[in-house]
């Protein structure tokens, strides 16, 4: 099972490392300003989801398997609101920042 220290894109690895420590701040440092998200293909408000399935609910992400250089995850992830699943995420990387993330039931 990959570590965030092997996945190769350190802009996905610190998003990683700020949802594990249950860092805001740092989460959206790697974000653009204009970073958008889907869950489960349905395009969601990205402030109101990151509180409400990130930070407000304890969520936390233990990474399964990486590809892309680490842009497309298999992840355990866990939260406060619906318990543990298995979960997929993909990210767009665009001049240093994460421009747009999708995740998913795998």
């Amino acid at each position: 099972m990959p570590t965030t220290s092997e996945i190769s894109d350190p802009v996905v690895r610190a998003l990683i490392d700020a949802i594990n420590a249950g860092d805001r701040d740092a989460f959206y440092e790697v974000l653009t300003p204009d970073a958008t998200m889907s869950d489960d293909g349905a395009d969601r408000d990205l402030d109101q989801w990151v509180d409400q399935e990130i930070f407000s609910a304890n969520g936390r992400l233990e990474v399964e398997s990486a590809t892309d250089d680490g842009r497309s995850l298999i992840a355990n992830y866990r939260n406060d609101r619906w318990g543990a699943m298995r979960t997929a995420w993909r990210f767009v990387v665009s001049d240093g920042r994460i421009s747009r993330f999708e995740t998913g039931q795998a």
